[in-house]
């Protein structure tokens, strides 16, 4: 996968599943927000991408920066999650399924909002709702965090996995937060400068010896009062 010279991603395989959630980790660069957009099919790239039995159900992609602005309504907005079913009126069961998406992120007072009018974090919350409108087989998202205060950053996180687990989707998600991802992912891939380096569960996966590695940090690990490993970074390795 290039950018004219520049091979952004470069040997990486692995494989992941309905039902799970897997953590893309890795530095600024590392090839996650390319891999993502490759797997979407809005990429040209080498190599092959197999979405074995995931054919016709769909795959929602979210952009880290979506800096979209028009005149709709959040509600509207959503509604284009089910264009295909849209006909020159539309039906109150579409209605109806994107209020329960948009409630479903608890936004759904913002339904009679412009999109325009509204933060960065909340308009990344509206086009997740658009994604799950249309009822995917696959959510790809690339830092769907990062413009979301702490509160939030963990209720999506938790709704992510609760999808994944009840609706059998498969979720994957690149972020920068070691331990947000150790405590709601199922397995992590961790990428540096395009290659795949680790991939497995957290505990596998996140050491000191990675940290210093991939990160240039050192780190200690540390087990808090329920049980959860916890990176603590300590220092930058010259």
């Amino acid at each position: 996968m290039r950018y004219g010279a520049h091979r952004a991603v470069r040997e990486v395989s692995f494989s992941a599943r309905g039902g799970e959630v897997l953590a893309l980790l890795g530095p600024n660069g590392s090839g996650k927000s390319s891999l993502l957009r490759a797997a979407a099919g809005l990429l040209r790239h080498e190599g092959r991408v197999a979405w074995d039995g995931l054919a016709g159900k769909g795959i929602g992609f979210l952009p880290q920066d979506n800096g979209a602005r028009t005149a709709l309504t959040v509600l509207e907005t959503v509604l284009l999650g089910r264009l295909r079913a849209l006909g020159m009126r539309v039906a109150e069961a579409e209605v109806t399924r994107a209020i329960a998406a948009l409630d479903r992120l608890g936004i759904a007072g913002l339904a009679p909002r412009l999109l325009g009018e509204l933060s960065g974090g909340q308009r990344q919350m509206v086009f997740l709702a658009q994604l799950l409108c249309a009822e995917p087989a696959a959510l790809l998202l690339d830092e769907p965090t990062s413009a979301l205060d702490l509160r939030n950053q963990f209720e999506l996180l938790g709704l992510l996995r609760r999808l994944a687990r009840e609706h059998g989707l498969l979720v994957i998600v690149a972020i920068h937060d070691l331990n947000a991802a150790a405590a709601f992912a199922d397995r992590l891939a961790v990428l540096r400068e395009g290659r795949l380096v680790a991939t497995g569960a957290p505990d596998f996966v996140l050491t000191p010896r990675l940290m210093a590695e991939v990160y240039g940090l050192e780190a200690e690990v540390c087990v808090s009062p329920t049980g959860r490993r916890v990176m603590l970074p300590v220092a930058a390795l010259r």
